[in-house]
């Protein structure tokens, strides 16, 4: 999706001269003038902000979901919206993932934008059936009669003790539905400007947001700033690996990294953002550049999304690779209550810290 631009050369109007750089006392209120209108906010604000903006833009676009009106949703995405926009552009279902789920997909095809929002996407499990069979199919199955733009969210992931079925880390279950795109959020940057331009996208998207990260502070971009779907974030360069990422393991990741940089490892960090279609240029750049990569997800190590994309590195790239590529992923168990138990089902830093020792050190004995 194309970023706005609010050039005043693209319009043709000539630019004031500029003024005189601030100085000394000036300079320091200019500053702080500025940090003051950056101010932080978290991810669900992000989120909200997104909503409104895009809700406020189009009269098409509307939300439906449990508790997403009077309540705010479960995490707050949507508080007071129904105020400024209505119970009908606000609505709240029934608890009947599959029965709201299918108004969505009809809503999409009969002119709406809805944002669908499950309060645990593990409940969404309830309507595989409309996100499969009619959300991802329709379009093709009509012979382009019918669009479906609309936007599935929610929260989902490892949290603090959750339990198993709101543990859910459900990319694996979606990636393999044709005609659906998956976007993992991981800042309050990008949170807020892939779901604007989720919402303004023609193709159903699956936005999956980190239920620990909701409270994540940062800040967003200026005015109204897009930011494309299909594309990967570079976090961090380097030149010694390549750690492909997403979500809430950017943070373990990151983590990690501050270790490997003290130890004289100088990793490269990519955030995949899209997980389905992934972005092959940026990965394909990144390891041409550092031969070696390295994936980190929270999702499960069998058929999860590092599976599919170490096949797609093994397939496209196996002859820029030094070594193997390697996967960090969860465990292959139900997410227990426990907190040791929980914690030993996902990757922890110390993890990655070790297989980029072990992927450098195997390179460094080999040459």
């Amino acid at each position: 999706m194309q970023v706005r631009s609010s050039s005043m050369r693209a319009s043709g109007v000539r630019a004031a001269p500029r003024a005189a750089p601030a100085t000394g006392r000036a300079a320091r209120r200019v500053s702080v003038a500025a940090a003051k209108e950056k101010k932080e906010i978290m991810m669900w604000e992000a989120l909200r902000e997104a909503t409104d903006e895009e809700m406020e833009r189009d009269p098409t676009v509307c939300v439906m979901g449990e508790d997403v009106g009077h309540y705010g949703g479960s995490y707050k995405v949507t508080y007071g919206l129904y105020k400024k926009y209505g119970d009908m552009r606000v609505l709240d279902t029934p608890i009947c993932e599959n029965g709201f789920m299918g108004m969505g997909v009809g809503a999409a095809m009969t002119g709406l934008r809805p944002i669908v929002e499950g309060m645990n996407m593990g409940f969404l499990l309830l309507a595989f059936n409309q996100i499969s069979n009619n959300c991802g199919m329709l379009h093709y199955t009509s012979g382009g009669q019918f669009k479906v733009p609309m936007v599935i969210r929610g929260p989902g992931g490892v949290g603090r003790q959750l339990g198993a079925e709101h543990s859910q880390r459900l990319e694996s279950y979606f990636q393999s539905i044709p005609g659906v795109q998956l976007v993992a959020v991981s800042t309050v940057a990008n949170a807020k400007a892939l779901l604007k331009s989720a919402i303004r996208s023609d193709n159903p998207i699956i936005f999956f947001e980190h239920v620990l990260l909701y409270n994540v502070k940062g800040t967003v971009h200026d005015g109204d700033y897009c930011q494309p779907l299909e594309k990967a974030e570079l976090v961090r360069e380097g030149t010694d690996v390549s750690i492909f990422t997403y979500s809430r393991m950017r943070y373990v990741v990151m983590q990690a990294v501050a270790e490997l940089e003290k130890r004289g490892y100088n990793p490269e960090v990519i955030d995949l953002i899209s997980l389905k279609p992934f972005d092959m240029e940026t990965i394909s750049n990144s390891i041409k550049k550092t031969r070696k990569a390295l994936i980190v997800e929270e999702c499960m190590k069998t058929g999860g999304i590092g599976a599919s994309l170490s096949a797609v590195i093994s397939e496209s790239l196996f002859d820029e690779l030094d070594h193997q590529v390697m996967r960090l992923s969860s465990q292959d168990v139900p997410t227990a209550y426990a907190y040791e138990l929980e914690a030993a089902t996902i990757v922890q830093p110390e993890q990655v810290v070790n297989a980029v020792e072990a992927m450098c050190s195997k390179v460094a004995a080999r040459a």
